[in-house]
């Protein structure tokens, strides 16, 4: 916010208005960056609380306050102090039920935490779905390809082409289809990440380490699959596939 307002002078001693009111700078606040849930921390003003009740709201509702603990200290015994204190201060028998909330931070990142990991679990089912099409896709192809091609698999063979050399043949040939199909799915993805990260407005981070690990596993997923339709290749008698029609 400091850059926004005053750029790169310092605010100290100036002013700022917040509605009609004018208030002086007095200290700016240590960069803290976007919280758990995605609030700019950053973006705040901090004025006195009788000053915001009188000239701003024009009335004393408080509608949250934040509490910092010791690093030794149990969350969870403040927690149930604070119950205890509001329920005091609210005049709240034992017979009813709160009228306020009371949430521990702790509890929150431990919620955000399993739910990304159901998150994440989900994504790599889906992901494991998709590869598995993939593959099937990739053995198909190939198992037409070897069926089309049976009578040059065949003279291969006959005229000395040893089984590993034909193996190694459509072997290459599933690596490079199921690489080309991974380069035209990792532009995709960059493509719209980039899109949806300016529509967000969050940063656009890329990493090489994980464009690699999607490339080796487009070719992990072409060698697999395309084993079987390779090894078949490799396997033909070569009598029968040169008779083949």
């Amino acid at each position: 916010m400091r850059k926004n307002l005053f750029g790169g002078e310092d605010a100290v001693g100036k002013n700022i208005r917040l509605g009609r009111i004018s208030f002086e700078v007095i200290g700016i606040l240590q960069a803290k960056g976007q919280a758990g849930m995605g609030m700019d921390q950053d973006d705040t003003v901090i004025i006195p609380l009788r000053t915001l009740q009188r000239r701003i709201t024009g009335n004393q509702d408080i509608n949250l306050i934040m509490v910092a603990v010791q690093d030794s200290a149990s969350t969870s015994r403040v927690k149930r102090d604070i119950e205890w204190l509001m329920r005091e201060r609210r005049h709240i028998t034992a017979a009813k039920e709160d009228d306020f909330t009371v949430m521990d931070t702790k509890e929150i990142a431990e919620t955000l935490t399993s739910t990304t990991k159901m998150l994440t679990s989900l994504l790599a089912a889906v992901a494991a779905v998709s590869l598995l099409v993939g593959g099937i896709g990739i053995m198909n192809i190939m198992l037409v390809s070897v069926t089309e091609r049976t009578r040059e698999i065949g003279t291969r063979l006959a005229i000395g082409a040893l089984e590993r050399e034909v193996l190694f043949q459509f072997l290459v040939e599933a690596v490079i289809l199921s690489s080309f199909g991974g380069i035209c799915g990792i532009a995709v993805a960059l493509a719209a990440s980039a899109w949806l990260a300016g529509l967000m407005k969050i940063p656009y981070v890329f990493s090489f380490g994980i464009i690699a690990l999607s490339f080796l596993f487009s070719v992990a997923v072409g060698v697999i699959f395309g084993y079987f339709p390779a090894l078949k290749a490799a396997r033909m008698n070569p009598i029968e596939a040169l008779r083949y029609e």
